[in-house]
């Protein structure tokens, strides 16, 4: 298992982690901003746990990131 953290807060909005892993990532018709699917909020922190089969989708979508919101602990 691993945690992904989204500091959604910062994202500008620019779609490649739902580019690059859809099962995971959405983008917000409400804000522009992506949505962590599934995730729980804390203080203003979206994470959570996730398998290792959708581990390489996400680091691609958190390595793509352009302002480095996406982080992710094993």
């Amino acid at each position: 298992m691993f945690k992904v953290f989204h500091y959604r807060n910062r994202c500008i909005g620019c779609n490649a982690c739902v580019e690059i892993a859809f099962e995971r990532w959405r983008m917000s018709k409400k804000d522009g901003k992506a949505v962590l699917l599934g995730a729980k909020e804390k203080k203003g922190i979206y994470q959570i746990s996730l398998s290792e089969d959708e581990l390489t989708q996400n680091q691609q979508a958190a390595a793509a990131c352009p302002v480095n919101v996406i982080q992710i602990l094993q």
